[in-house]
């Protein structure tokens, strides 16, 4: 395969990218190596090593402390994606980024797709659209996968989260009125690989830059979330009492949408990729975790 850099390596994607990228000419960078708010340093770190691929995998996530530390979150999920395109454009790579369901309103009463209009309710989906639209009008090759409720057996996540709570107390109350689905790191790795590799194949009928959402397939709540990992845990866990809540009563500084399920029927027409239901990638989640290490 081709030469990737990768950025973002630490984080819940880039681990598992560096998992299946055994045989590529990889390149991993993360914030230890690289800051993503420093221009020069990063434009300079691309010149020096030209890949044919960037895969950014980095991102301001911390989706409530974002709205307190707006130039930070600009500067990481902004800024930087549109830094990466234009130095793309230059070599004439590909960059593949990913983004988020947050830049929608969740107003809309079925799955979004591509073409509907974003109207982002909080700082990080703002930063994350931005970048999004710095991307696009850079002019390079691009990729762009809107994804939502991403989890891996490591990182902070909700699955995780959950997992710890489950040891503190024996009553938890979670969200049931804002709707997404939930997609595992494992999942996006696997699918980004499979571009990746069909990007490389030059026989292969060629991919037109673009958005494409990308998630795993069915949709539940946060709620109901909570409940399908704790039953997949199984018998001998300890499992608390899971009640559900509006969002109204966990007020949060950041406003999420309601309605977060992405339609990703365009993935699957041009790239032939649909990624597995969420219950099945949640238990292959599971099955990773040292529970006595939480």
């Amino acid at each position: 395969m081709a030469s990737i850099l990768l950025l973002g390596s630490t984080g819940q994607v880039g681990v598992e990218l560096q998992k299946l990228l055994t045989e590529a000419d990889l390149h991993v960078l993360s914030r230890r190596d690289v800051d993503l708010t420093d221009e020069d340093a990063l434009r300079s770190v691309i010149r020096r090593i030209r890949p044919e691929f960037i895969v950014n995998a980095a991102a301001y996530t911390a989706v409530d402390r974002a709205e307190s530390e707006p130039d930070l979150a600009r500067s990481v999920n902004a800024n930087a994606p549109t830094i990466l395109a234009e130095e793309a454009r230059l070599l004439n790579a590909w960059l593949l980024h990913f983004s988020t369901d947050y830049v929608f309103d969740g107003s809309n009463g079925r799955p979004w797709i591509e073409s509907d209009a974003p109207a982002p309710l909080s700082v990080y989906g703002r930063t994350k659209l931005e970048g999004e639209q710095g991307i696009a009008s850079a002019g390079c090759r691009y990729l762009i996968f809107r994804t939502s409720w991403v989890y891996a057996s490591h990182g902070n996540n909700f699955l995780r989260t959950m997992l710890r709570l489950a040891k503190e107390r024996d009553r938890l109350t979670i969200v049931d009125d804002q709707i997404g689905a939930p997609t595992s790191a494992n999942e996006l790795a696997r699918a980004t690989g499979s571009i990746l590799t069909k990007l490389s194949d030059k026989a292969s009928p060629p991919l037109g830059s673009g958005i494409y959402h990308m998630t795993c397939s069915g949709s539940t709540t946060w709620f109901g979330f909570a409940q399908a990992i704790f039953a997949t845990l199984g018998r001998g866990n300890r499992v608390p009492e899971v009640i559900p809540i509006s969002t109204e009563q966990y007020p949060t500084p950041a406003t999420r949408p309601r309605n977060s399920v992405l339609n990703c029927d365009k993935l699957e027409r041009a790239m032939g990729i649909r990624l597995a239901p969420w219950r099945a990638a949640l238990a292959e989640v599971i099955a990773e975790l040292d529970l006595g290490a939480l």
